[in-house]
């Protein structure tokens, strides 16, 4: 069986600009199942701990005006998703002219994952 493959995102959002940001999401998700994801989860940190070595927080560089967000988009397989994101990079639906983020992208972490277990 082939699990499917994940991005994976933190960022920090201003408080003030969440139904912006589920606005920004919930756009961004119709274009990326029209591309062949999966599903897209957006989470909104309620219960967040500071670390004292590291945490999500610290990652992003988190403002006290602002809550972590933790979200993923799950793709059947890498090259589902690699072929998607080239198109992805070019839709003008996404341009921030067309859906800005309403966050600090450069405190944006992301990244791709390999599923390995999924119960």
């Amino acid at each position: 069986m082939t699990l499917p493959y994940v991005d994976g995102f933190v960022a920090a959002v201003p408080v003030a600009n969440k139904e912006a940001y589920l606005a920004h999401a919930r756009k961004a998700a119709e274009v990326f199942k029209e591309y062949g994801a999966l599903s897209a989860v957006e989470c909104w940190g309620d219960d967040v701990p500071e670390g004292k070595l590291t945490s999500f927080t610290m990652a992003v560089k988190r403002e006290d005006s602002e809550a972590v967000v933790f979200s993923w988009v799950t793709w059947p397989d890498k090259a589902v998703r690699d072929a998607a994101w080239s198109k992805l990079m070019t839709d003008e639906r996404l341009s921030s002219e067309a859906n800005p983020m309403p966050f600090d992208g450069k405190r944006l972490i992301y990244g791709g994952f390999q599923m390995i277990l999924q119960a």
